[in-house]
């Protein structure tokens, strides 16, 4: 199944959102620390509303401790620093959609590391998207391509 990870996000409310996400779609969410915020489960619980106990979450406290209970995926960096749109990229079973910090993404040494890199192709004088919104349209190209949608 594809996951999704948040590396040390800015924001708890886009943690919450995406934690909202993540368990509406069936899809793990992995943290990856340190947070450029305090932890609070309450807060967390706040932005996330009722869908905190509904998620499959995983907090890591290090880029390593990631990447070595990982070894057997496919690191797919979503990043406004490559040219590869998602709309063009082949997903596979496994797969782990990267998300960078909202204030900073990735280090560099991340960003080459990555199996991939891809992009939401954007108007040429804006930035980016949402942390969240753009986690949405890339993770649901990624589910419809592995057939992975959930069935109730």
């Amino acid at each position: 199944m594809i996951k999704v990870a948040l590396y040390q996000p800015d924001i708890p409310q886009n943690v919450g959102a995406m934690m909202r996400l993540c368990a509406c779609l069936g899809v793990r969410l992995d943290v990856i620390g340190p947070c450029g915020f305090v932890w609070d489960d309450k807060k967390i619980r706040q932005a996330g509303l009722d869908y905190v106990d509904k998620v499959k979450l995983t907090r890591y406290n290090s880029w390593e401790q990631f990447i070595a209970s990982t070894p057997d995926s496919r690191i797919i960096l979503m990043t406004t620093k490559t040219d590869t749109p998602y709309t063009s990229f082949e997903f596979q079973d496994g797969d782990i959609l990267l998300a960078g910090r909202e204030s900073a993404g990735v280090p560099d040494e991340i960003h080459e590391s990555a199996d991939a890199r891809i992009a939401i192709t954007m108007q040429n004088d804006l930035r980016s998207l949402n942390i969240v919104n753009a986690t949405s349209m890339i993770l649901g190209e990624a589910l419809r391509q592995t057939n992975k949608h959930l069935t109730n």
